[in-house]
């Protein structure tokens, strides 16, 4: 029986902090380590997975499929087959393998490169057809369905339509998707705090739900259609906590546009401020940081070298993401060791995504 393979890469977010469920704007890459599933198609109903790093393993009819049967690492692949069963695309048992060398709970987003493989996987493996944005959005589905976090498409877009060498630039209420060219000048590091976010028991949906209430409040579709004019007007209508969930989006806005002016300018000083500020409102606003992301990126303010900083990811744990000049990368991962010892650095650069990998890269 022949072996089928998919891979998809994790992501990182340069600028675009929460803004993709407000219907905003994002700036992300793809980086150089992801999830491949391999394995084979069965003669039954059965489902048959493995996860090579935990070394467990999960089986389960596709017939009696549901979330609170299996383990929680196995919900991210099969909350993708209930997602394929509810839309009636091709589908039977198999035996698959789960690999990877992406860190969980860094923030680089191991469950979308865990959803993207395993549509690709059950494409090739029965035939089915979906484009683009439809797998991403199976991905996404598979995560509220089955897993219980109500994430947004830009880990699953960033996973699937990055471009090497490029900065992908979405907008979250049409999809469009963007490459800006990333510089030469630059790597990417990505700073591992050792603080592993639990986002289903987290506050990530409790965000989600602030964020809802102030688009409420001042009477529009989602934040992405408010001012920071227009919000400061609301303030004094506004909770305290909601006023700065908002503020936190309508500025996250303002600042990927920007970005993305700067980076079509070449101008990576400016991006690299754009950086560092939002990591503050992070801090101050949205509250989704904690004290060993802001000793890292006090760290690499601190550091010749580092054009910008911030938390990447959902946050309350997680990674950093560093943008760093060429050459002074061992410099930058030695002064974040000093500041959290335990802190784990990948150095990556901006790679494709799944649509265009047609194999896993090697691990450096």
């Amino acid at each position: 029986m022949n072996s089928i393979s998919a891979y998809a890469p994790g992501r990182a977010e340069l600028l675009g902090n929460h803004t993709d469920y407000n219907e905003g704007f994002v700036l992300a890459l793809a980086v150089d380590r992801g999830t491949t599933i391999t394995g084979q198609v069965r003669n039954d109903r059965m489902i048959r997975l493995h996860s090579r790093e935990l070394d467990k393993t999960e089986s389960i009819s596709f017939d009696h499929l549901l979330a609170e049967k299996v383990a929680d690492w196995s919900r991210y692949t099969l909350g993708v087959v209930d997602q394929f069963r509810r839309n009636e695309l091709p589908l039977g048992g198999f035996d698959a393998e789960i690999s990877g060398n992406l860190p969980l709970g860094a923030g680089l987003s191991s469950s979308a490169s865990l959803e993207n493989a395993t549509v690709l996987f059950l494409l090739k493996a029965f035939g089915g057809k979906l484009e683009p944005l439809q797998i991403a959005k199976f991905s996404q589905m598979a995560e509220h369905d089955f897993v219980g976090v109500r994430c947004g498409l830009l880990d699953q877009i960033a996973s699937l339509m990055s471009k090497a060498a490029h900065t992908t630039f979405i907008d979250c209420r049409t999809f469009q998707v963007d490459h800006l060219p990333l510089s030469d000048k630059v790597s990417v590091i990505i700073a591992n705090s050792g603080v592993k976010h639990a986002l289903v028991e987290g506050e990530y949906n409790q965000r989600r739900e602030d964020c809802e209430a102030a688009a409420r409040e001042l009477g529009v579709k989602a934040l992405r259609d408010v001012s920071l004019e227009q919000l400061q007007s609301y303030k004094s209508r506004m909770s305290d906590r909601i006023y700065h969930r908002a503020l936190h989006i309508v500025g996250e806005n303002e600042r990927v546009q920007l970005g993305a002016t700067a980076l079509r300018q070449g101008d990576l000083a400016q991006f690299g401020e754009l950086m560092f500020a939002s990591h503050e409102s992070s801090q101050a606003n949205f509250e989704n940081s904690c004290p060993e992301l802001d000793q890292l990126v006090a760290a690499a303010r601190r550091t010749s070298g580092v054009f910008g900083a911030r938390l990447s990811g959902g946050g309350f744990g997680g990674a950093t993401i560093n943008l760093v000049e060429q050459g002074r990368e061992d410099e930058v991962v030695r002064a974040l060791q000093a500041a959290l010892p335990q802190v784990k650095c990948l150095v990556t650069t901006a790679a494709d995504g799944a649509l265009a990998s047609a194999v896993a890269p090697s691990v450096r």
